[in-house]
């Protein structure tokens, strides 16, 4: 496989620097500057030395439609790359980014770097494979490969250094000797004393189908030299689609030419056992040798000019740790990343030095397959959205992007289903290395907007009313400063997990703050919910009264069916305001959602969490809702240890019995550990019991009845009953709602 040559026309800049980088304009056309670097990328070491093999093995038919597929595969991703690339100016940094522009930092920085290792190592497969057909074509000289190798490693990192202008010039010779070789080969002759097979087709001894598509595949990528010189063309907007379609149509036309002219000259065993059959039936033998140099050299070049300009991108963007900022500096005119180079052709020359690099090819393979894979997946995902700030001039329907994306998918398990896999766990092991440094960009991405469409789905396909398959707790906290009542929004944490949406509100007084202030008061209370690891949506409101702005937000707040269906609230410990606060109670529940009010014992918080006790009135909606609400609150990782005790008062001994019996086989369908508890009053009033059982509990559930006449009294005996016990949550279950359904399939 050949990669392509890079260019470095970024000026530097800081980390998490902006996109308006200085770009040094040259004077690069389509023919020069895209065209000839793809074609030698898509013309390589496969086509001299492996393709006799693959028509031999596949016969003439099945190697017609292997690079067909194979094509058809490549061409799909050049589309999306000549999307990309005409929408926006690609700078430094080619692929990466593409890539990080599109899908983010994070996905391009994982990219990116597996791109620089793959694309840096790379280099050292190119001068191995020089050094191995150079040995065997001058056996006299009994040459040392290794020594071979390290030489031109050495030569071909000096020339980037020196002048990578020089290097992209040579490009121009060595099309010459690939033009040159093919030309020998297509005015030469059949192999002497053979009888050619014209019709070849495979048979039982021949390698199977895709194991034949999978070496040649390779020989069909690369696509990527005309993005990464956009910088440095007239008109990169005209220029990458033409000169890359072109590369890729030219390829496509020469490698379905060959396989005719081989079969048409030698027959299967010359083609399968002589890996240069070309020389032997070329009119000039040494042309074709001076091919595969011609390969293996600017494949080994543009490797070494494009992974230190990827490397620069990736260090300038603030991607790596500051320590490897000194890999951001570009030298001279051309801003060309010296320091990048040398980095790399110390790892170049470290990998020559192994030898055998054949365990690793494999995952080198999938880096770059990889790097196509998710740029077809970028352009796809761009074309879908139909994003207005996404126009580009090559337009492509995002179907044939995916499709594409699917390709490479199926062609990377084909080739090597380990090196895949290996591949993908290092690229994703980088992801999450990144999206834990939680890097600041000042770019936009398509994320924000492919979670915007999915929302949007999303909504219209959610029916209007819970389901009790699917209920979970979306949970409205009226907590005012979170600083002042963090358990209550703690809590209301353990209960969602992350799994269901949390919004945390406040109401300001009227007139307090103007709608621009409000917002950054929702900006600083998101970022300490976020440091504190609490997931959840800020919503801050202005009212003339509190409990005004409360129920305004209960009955407002919300997008179609997506509204809470729990409002959190924390216990009214002023008289003056017990009223108003019953009265909340009333509207809430009348509006059919739950309300869940946290009375805090702040000298005992939460207590060691391991006992949760909830009284238990019966099947009725506040039980249920209790024990699922105790069950998520178990699972939370805080509550791990602790253990639900199930309490239910009966008058006396007699009905205990019964009691007892009905519980634990209610207990048995609920699927989750719970300790049942029947408790015989023996004529005690239920506050008296109460204490006595919870006292020693971390936290406690209690149900409240349904709103009513004289309801502050009844709240406020409520309050009474458990003064001085452990923190106490009362529910009020919304109605018409079966909770049970929830808990059990009965």
């Amino acid at each position: 496989m050949k990669f392509p040559f890079a260019s470095g026309t970024t000026k530097p800049n800081p980390s998490n620097a902006s996109d308006e980088s200085i770009v040094q304009e040259s004077g690069l056309g389509t023919f020069g500057g895209v065209y000839t670097p793809s074609i030698l990328t898509i013309l390589g070491v496969i086509m001299y030395l492996r393709f006799g093999w693959v028509v031999g093995n596949a016969g003439l038919v099945n190697t017609l439609i292997i690079v067909t597929i194979s094509t058809a595969i490549t061409f799909l991703t050049s589309l999306s790359v000549c999307a990309i690339a005409t929408d926006r100016v690609v700078r430094g940094g080619g692929a990466y980014y593409m890539i990080s522009r599109s899908l983010g930092i994070e996905t391009g920085g994982a990219v990116g770097i597996s791109l620089y290792f793959a694309q840096a190592i790379s280099v050292a497969l190119y001068t191995i494979g020089f050094a191995e057909s150079f040995v065997d074509a001058f056996p006299q000289f009994h040459l040392n490969q290794v020594y071979v190798a390290l030489g031109v490693t050495v030569l071909v990192g000096i020339l980037a250094i020196t002048s990578a202008s020089i290097a992209i010039k040579a490009q121009y010779f060595i099309m010459a000797a690939i033009v040159l070789s093919l030309l020998s080969f297509v005015l030469g002759h059949s192999v002497p004393d053979v009888e050619p097979q014209m019709l070849s087709t495979p048979t039982e001894a021949s390698a199977p189908f895709w194991t034949v598509f999978a070496v040649f595949f390779p020989a069909v990528t690369g696509i990527m030299a005309g993005v990464n010189m956009s910088g440095d063309l007239k008109d990169p907007i005209k220029s990458i689609p033409t000169g890359t379609l072109a590369a890729v149509g030219t390829g496509y036309v020469i490698y379905m030419i060959l396989p005719i002219l081989l079969v048409f000259r030698s027959d299967t065993a010359s083609l399968i056992e002589n890996p240069l059959i070309m020389q032997q039936i070329s009119l000039w033998g040494p042309a074709i040798l001076l091919g595969v140099w011609g390969a293996t050299l600017s494949s080994a070049i543009g490797s070494i000019l494009g992974a230190p300009r990827v490397l620069q991108a990736v260090v300038r963007d603030g991607v790596l740790p500051s320590i490897f900022n000194p890999l951001a500096a570009g030298h001279g005119r051309d801003d060309e990343p010296r320091n990048g180079t040398l980095l790399t052709l110390g790892v170049a020359i470290a990998a020559v030095c192994v030898g055998d690099l054949n365990l690793i090819a494999p995952v080198l393979s999938m880096f770059f397959l990889t790097t196509y894979l998710v740029l077809n997946v970028a352009a796809g995902i761009e074309g879908f959205l139909e994003s207005p700030s996404f126009r580009p001039t090559f337009k492509v329907h995002w179907s044939l992007s995916f499709l594409g994306a699917i390709g490479c998918l199926g062609v990377m398990f084909l080739i090597d289903a380990v090196a895949t896999v290996v591949a993908a766990v290092i690229v994703l092991v980088i992801y999450f290395w990144l999206q834990r440094r939680e890097l600041q960009t000042t770019w936009g991405d398509t994320r924000r907007g492919m979670w915007m469409a999915l929302i949007g789905m999303g909504i219209f396909q959610m029916q209007e009313e819970d389901d009790t398959k699917n209920w979970r707790p979306h949970i409205l906290v009226l907590s005012g400063a979170p600083q002042k009542r963090w358990s209550l929004i703690e809590l209301a944490d353990s209960f969602s997990h992350n799994r269901s949406l949390m919004t945390v509100s406040s109401v300001l007084p009227s007139g307090s703050r103007d709608l621009g202030q409000q917002i950054k008061i929702e900006k600083t209370i998101r970022d300490y919910l976020k440091k504190r690891g609490v997931r959840a949506l800020v919503r801050i409101i202005t009212a003339n009264d509190p409990f005004e702005g409360a129920m305004r937000l209960v009955e407002t707040y919300g997008l179609g069916p997506l509204v809470p269906n729990t409002i959190m609230l924390g216990d009214s410990e002023e008289p003056s305001r017990r009223k108003q606060f019953c009265n909340a109670i009333a509207q809430i529940h009348a509006s059919k959602r739950n309300v869940v009010i946290f009375r805090e014992n702040t000298q005992q918080g939460f207590g060691g969490r391991r006992r949760i006790d909830v009284w238990w009135g019966g099947v009725q909606a506040n039980g249920s809702l209790m024990l699922l609400l105790a069950y998520l609150l178990r699972t939370d990782m805080s509550w791990r240890n602790a253990r639900i005790y199930l309490k239910l008062v009966v008058p006396d001994d007699t009905a205990a019995i019964a009691a007892t019996d009905n519980l634990n086989k209610y207990v048995e369908k609920l699927r989750f550990d719970v300790t049942s508890q029947v408790l015989v009053s023996q004529g005690r009033p239920f506050g008296e019991i109460l204490r006595q059982n919870s006292r020693n509990a971390d936290l406690v559930f209690l149900g409240m009845a349904n709103p009513g006449e004289n309801y502050m009294e009844y709240y406020e005996n409520l309050q009474a009953k458990v003064t001085d016990l452990p923190s106490t949550i009362f529910v009020l279950a919304a109605p018409d709602f079966a909770f049970g359904h929830v808990l059990t399939e009965d």
